[in-house]
């Protein structure tokens, strides 16, 4: 029978991720020379090549790649190994740590943190910070049990590292300064907005968000100012300076309070018209014709997402987020 050597199946699958050994060298704090005699010692063990020249890299055979299929599910067996034995020994007690993107910790998190603090109240959460995308490094390296991403710059729900829950679709709105001739507008509609200047982030999943959703009403949006935190844009709005795109889970969250104070509803008849209009001069419209949305997924290692703590902070999270937006949130596991 193969000597199937964890640690070295861990290794393989770190260079499967980042693609060199250097890189993987980095990720494990080990040096690439110890990388490439792990690696050899496993291909020795298993009886196969498991890396073959590829040009200045090297890549992975295709016993390589079945080794791993097989080697994901082992993994995913061992996570579930290590629930069931803290659900054992803990019960409803221990930390869960949480990574999170900004918007969703006040809007999501916190929410959640305070039902269990009522419910399961020996059971702590342990919150980071952490961009949509640093979300699932956090998870992979087994620095957070549980990450809050975007959808679009998560893996694949196919990836058998991860299991992911649908947790929320984020409808964006959009913010113009108050006296803007648009922000009266019956039936306002994004493509309505292709000639005005806009204000979104210079890079990272908000700038892409931004774009698609203009991309998708059929024009390219003209970058007048980069900016990522939303008291900055909503200022800029505010000043007159431009438009741009809200998720609601930020006013959700708080963004209100840099100057809401009052809610104009127009609302005529069949024209959809929604808007709130803030003390620092922004009216927030409701598109209701082409609704843009960012979807909200929570993801854990795969075998993990059953252990007591958790499950519990998932559930509580599906119940911020159907709180959040009825009618417009999506549970699913996949």
């Amino acid at each position: 029978m193969a000597d199937w050597d964890l640690k070295k199946l861990r290794i393989l699958r770190t260079l499967q991720e980042l693609g060199t050994v250097t890189a993987t060298a980095e990720a494990l704090h080990m040096t690439p020379s110890a990388v490439s005699q792990q690696l050899t010692g496993l291909a020795k063990a298993l009886g196969v090549t498991l890396l073959e020249a590829h040009g200045r890299r090297v890549r992975l055979t295709d016993a390589a790649q079945l080794v791993l299929r097989h080697a994901e599910a082992v993994f995913a067996q061992l996570e579930r190994a290590d629930a069931d034995l803290l659900g054992y020994l803990q019960g409803e007690a221990g930390q869960v740590r949480v990574g999170a993107f900004s918007t969703a910790i006040p809007a999501l998190v916190v929410p959640a943190v305070r039902e269990l603090r009522r419910t399961h109240p020996g059971l702590s959460v342990a919150v980071r910070e952490a961009e949509a995308e640093a979300a699932y490094e956090l998870l992979a390296q087994g620095s957070v049990d549980l990450a809050l991403s975007l959808a679009a710059h998560a893996p694949t729900p196919r990836d058998p590292k991860f299991s992911r829950v649908s947790l929320l679709a984020d409808p964006l709105d959009v913010a113009l300064p108050a006296g803007h001739p648009l922000a009266g507008e019956p039936g306002l509609r994004l493509a309505d907005l292709a000639g005005e200047p806009w204000i979104f982030g210079s890079s990272g999943p908000w700038s892409q968000i931004t774009t698609t959703a203009c991309e998708s009403a059929g024009f390219v949006p003209e970058q007048a100012h980069a900016a990522a935190d939303w008291s900055a844009i909503w200022a800029m709005v505010a000043a007159g300076m431009g438009v741009a795109l809200v998720p609601r889970m930020a006013m959700a969250g708080g963004l209100g309070a840099v100057g809401r104070q009052e809610a104009v509803g127009r609302g005529e008849e069949g024209h959809g018209v929604s808007a709130e209009r803030g003390a620092g001069g922004v009216v927030l419209r409701v598109l209701h014709a082409d609704q843009p949305r960012r979807h909200v997924i929570a993801a854990a290692r795969r075998g993990s997402e059953g252990a007591p703590g958790p499950a519990r902070v998932l559930a509580a999270l599906r119940q911020a987020a159907a709180a959040q937006t009825p009618g417009d949130t999506t549970i699913q596991s996949s």
